[in-house]
């Protein structure tokens, strides 16, 4: 539905977009809010004297949200993005996703709209010129992972908004939003600092995580902090940000707005002389060798502590820089995000690039590949090693399908990084179930470390007794 008011002054443009799941699944009902929105004047949704309202009410296909969003995006104006529903982690990548009609866990990848498609195609737009608000609910494994890491959508867009856990009695419902609708109605305009305190406190404040945009510098000018104002449930207090603005304080990391500005990770090989006795020693990434840029020489941070001994070698020539990214590398920013413990919001971001690189430069390009290596780091330094394998993984395929020989540096060390994560899996049914494929890139890609197929079957054995690989 769109709804048009006002006839003088600058255009503003107001998304609501209200999603849930139908059936059991549901969490939240998230449709609910709609009406109360739409009794508001349009021009309280945006702070402009003209506005156009756009509503998506239990929208199926994750595409056609985009194409919406897309297109908002894509006018000249403040853009207001209000986000009722539930979020979920889909099971192969572990990313956030606002469930749709259609979604349920297992098929969440393809049924759900992932919430770093949001932070991708806000980030062309100017600083400062979006607002997104949301009143969202968290199932489980998403509460899990957003309690440890935050929630964002990268520099320059305001984000103000409540996330609660899911309730295993009832469906939650969007008093938080609801709060804002009957403020507006009643006829006051408070900002939305203001707005934001009241209607957290209508909503409910305790064991939930509360969004508030502060101004901060970043590497694209001004940018926008994500900060947590209680303690999530089950979270110790010192863990969320603090609300008041502390020197050292990082921004968000950006998302895409065109071609980064990097080079691909350098590889790894460790002599055999050097690895312990019934360990393979495959190299173990460092973020300095993931997040150098071309631009200038890889700055070395302290590398993840090994057994193996294992010494990088050097980096490969970097792919030729486009004039115009050449003052602005995502790099810093992304990294600086996951060592601050925000793995969720620098997986994100890095998986915005992704799809980016994969939008403008097709599956397989170098380009697509090097943040698939990122995001394989990001994955290590999470302390997920499942995760990392299978992204590791993925690269050594994508490499290989590009006529790269399998003795090629490149594609040694990403099966070798692949290796070494495997090694670090603590749950033997996720290690048996990456198992096969990791022992048929061995066999194509032997690597420079004698007898790691040889560890790598015994350490399966060792998995699933009875069970030979050879």
């Amino acid at each position: 539905m769109l709804i048009t008011g006002g006839n003088t002054g600058a255009l503003g443009t107001a998304l609501l977009i209200a999603a849930a799941p139908v059936g059991k699944g549901r969490l939240v009902d998230a449709s609910s809010v709609l009406p109360a929105l739409a009794a508001v004047p349009p021009s309280a949704l945006t702070g402009t004297r003209v506005a156009t309202v756009i509503e998506l009410a239990d929208p199926l296909d994750p595409q056609t949200v985009l194409t919406r969003v897309r297109a908002a995006a894509a006018v000249d104006g403040p853009l207001f993005l209000y986000v009722v529903g539930q979020l979920q982690l889909d099971r192969k990548q572990r990313l956030p996703h606002l469930a749709l009609a259609r979604s349920a866990p297992s098929t969440l990848r393809y049924t759900g709209l992932p919430w770093h498609w949001l932070a991708a195609e806000l980030a062309g737009r100017p600083p400062g010129a979006t607002t997104v608000i949301v009143d969202l609910v968290a199932d489980p494994d998403a509460w899990s992972q957003l309690s440890e890491t935050g929630f964002g959508l990268g520099p320059g867009v305001r984000l103000y908004g409540r996330v609660a856990p899911s309730s295993r009695r009832e469906q939650a419902l969007p008093n938080y939003l609801k709060t804002y609708a009957s403020v507006w109605r009643g006829g006051s305009r408070p900002d939305l600092a203001t707005l934001h305190e009241q209607a957290a406190i209508q909503a409910g404040m305790e064991g939930v995580l509360l969004l508030a945009h502060v101004p901060s510098v970043g590497p694209s000018g001004g940018a926008g902090i994500v900060r947590s104002e209680a303690a999530p449930a089950g979270v110790p207090a010192a863990a969320p940000a603090p609300v008041a603005p502390a020197p050292a304080q990082t921004a968000s990391p950006p998302v895409p707005r065109g071609t980064p500005a990097v080079g691909p990770p350098a590889a790894s090989t460790a002599s055999p002389e050097t690895a312990p006795p019934g360990s393979v020693a495959p190299a173990a990434p460092t973020a300095a060798t993931v997040f150098g840029t071309a631009s200038a020489p890889a700055r070395r941070v302290p590398a993840t502590p090994r057994a193996s001994g294992a010494t990088p070698l050097p980096r490969t020539a970097a792919p030729p820089v486009p004039r115009a990214r050449e003052t602005h590398d995502p790099h810093p920013a992304i990294l600086a995000a996951a060592r601050a413990g925000r793995h969720s919001e620098a997986a994100a971001a890095a998986a915005a690039w992704e799809q980016q690189e994969l939008r403008t430069h097709g599956p397989h390009s170098l380009q697509a590949i090097h943040w698939l290596e990122v995001r394989a780091d990001l994955a290590r330094l999470a302390q997920q090693p499942g995760l990392s394998c299978e992204l590791w993984m993925t690269v050594a395929d994508a490499r290989l399908a590009r006529q790269q020989a399998a003795d090629e540096s490149d594609v040694e060390g990403a099966v070798d990084r692949a290796h070494h994560q495997w090694e670090q899996i603590g749950d033997p049914a996720r290690a048996r179930e990456l198992a096969p494929r990791l022992v048929a890139l061995r066999r194509a890609v032997p690597g420079r470390q004698r007898g790691a197929l040889r560890v790598l079957q015994r350490r399966l054995e060792g998995l699933h007794p009875g069970h030979s690989t050879a």
